[in-house]
């Protein structure tokens, strides 16, 4: 490495401030106000959002990992700042990022004129911020890929960061999956009532009968069950989650019909029940571990009974499963995703009969909307429940996902299946019976 440094050196080859490094990687037409600590600036000065590189060390970050990773290790750590919009909602770049912004690929004397000007020192990588988790090829000191102990790891790093924390972004529901909007301008608590109503009325629930919610998170869909007397136990690998579930049950006076545990959903022993939902776990059991999951929750059903499955996918099965390095080091770690029809396909493998499937990916983006607008709204009390970097990391994360929500980059599929009768009797009416 040094002796390339070494030929980069020549009297020829200028040095470039960090604009002029910006420009020669994204174009001189870059539509966003950029500064650096330099005093080097790029893009138009009327520009309404801007971005001010503050440190060396943030120029670090994204020389040394190119692409979503150095960014947001800039923006985690404050080396990278805003303007325009409020650090709890950047979407409004993170959109003009996504659809205006394209990199391009320098002439050779320009890259080298690009790695005489940065040198050595910063193209020399320096620790991320504590925020991010370790390289999958790390973890596999905490067990083999999808093992309880590293799927239990993986849930800790994302879950539990503290209640409060998801309390001010989530709301009262405290669901932290997609919601289902009546209409556009419907308040987040009415379509998250709405989404469990419609999961409800798929599995075609009825007071008396027998619900398992694997993934349960907060306990939302467990306790929107009990209220109309089904028996429901819940499952989450999140200790926080299990206890604040608990809290509520016993706070809404469901004990009796009610339970949320702290265990993974594969050592539930109980069987026979009338239906399971299970609502964005698909996400962390990994494409592998799909014939053993649709296997498990099939004997977990009575002949006749239903799943309902609810998850993040990709539009297609010719991208990668494994999520982009961002979301890997710092949202789901070991996060995998699969089209529609491969999630089908596993679930007609393991013997159910899949009876529905919709997307509601625009309402997936209408759910990361109001998101963002709670963490903005609330946002000193977010950064006091947690820190401001892991506050940045949601902001990022919401934003950036509600884009790709938004341009069709992935989508949320809700699969109903059924375990039918040894005779092929599904027990499901002839027409639709949920209301919409």
């Amino acid at each position: 490495m040094k002796a390339v440094l070494t030929a980069f050196t020549a009297p020829q080859l200028e040095r470039m401030n960090v604009a002029e490094i910006l420009s020669a990687v994204l174009g001189r037409d870059f539509p966003i106000r950029f500064t650096a600590y330099d005093g080097s600036a790029l893009g138009p000065e009327t520009a309404r959002y801007g971005l001010h590189l503050k440190t060396p060390r943030g120029l670090t970050y994204l020389a040394t990992a190119p692409g979503d990773l150095g960014l947001a290790r800039a923006y985690v750590s404050g080396d990278l700042e805003v303007s325009g919009v409020h650090q709890g909602d950047p979407y409004e770049i993170m959109k003009i990022l996504a659809h205006d912004v394209r990199v391009r690929r320098p002439s050779p004397a320009t890259i080298a004129s690009i790695m005489r000007s940065l040198g050595w020192e910063r193209l020399r990588p320096v620790a991320p911020p504590p925020q991010e988790n370790m390289p999958r090829w790390r973890r596999m000191a905490l067990g083999l890929l999808h093992s309880k102990s590293r799927d239990a790891a993986a849930i800790h790093h994302h879950y539990d960061v503290s209640n409060e924390f998801y309390e001010h972004i989530l709301g009262p529901s405290m669901t932290y999956t997609c919601a289902a909007y009546p209409s556009a301008d419907s308040s987040l608590e009415e379509a998250q009532e709405n989404k469990y109503r419609l999961v409800f009325e798929k599995l075609g629930l009825k007071a008396g009968d027998r619900l398992l919610d694997v993934g349960c998170g907060w306990g939302g869909m467990v306790r929107f069950a009990a209220k109309r007397g089904v028996h429901v136990i819940g499952a989450t690998l999140s200790r926080k989650q299990a206890e604040w579930a608990q809290k509520m049950i016993a706070h809404e006076g469901l004990g009796d019909l009610a339970e949320v545990r702290f265990c993974d959903y594969r050592d539930v022993t109980e069987a026979g029940f009338d239906a399971v939902s299970s609502i964005g776990l698909t996400e962390h059991i990994g494409l592998a571990n799909y014939p053993s999951y649709f296997g498990f929750l099939k004997d977990k059903l009575r002949p006749g009974g239903r799943l309902l499955n609810h998850c993040i996918t990709r539009p297609n099965n010719l991208q990668s499963n494994r999520a982009g390095d961002f979301i890997d080091r710092y949202v789901f770690p070991d996060g995998e995703l699969a089209g529609p029809g491969f999630i089908i396909s596993a679930a007609h493998d393991a013997g159910f009969e899949v009876r529905h499937e919709e997307n509601l990916r625009e309402h997936y983006a209408l759910t990361l909307r109001d998101w963002n607008r709670n963490l903005a709204r609330d946002w000193d009390a977010c950064v006091h429940a947690s820190d401001e970097g892991t506050a940045r990391v949601w902001g990022l994360y919401i934003s950036g996902s509600r884009v790709a929500f938004e341009t069709n980059s992935i989508q949320l599929h809700q699969v109903l299946a059924v375990k039918t009768a040894r005779n092929g009797d599904a027990q499901v009416p002839l027409g639709q019976w949920w209301a919409r």
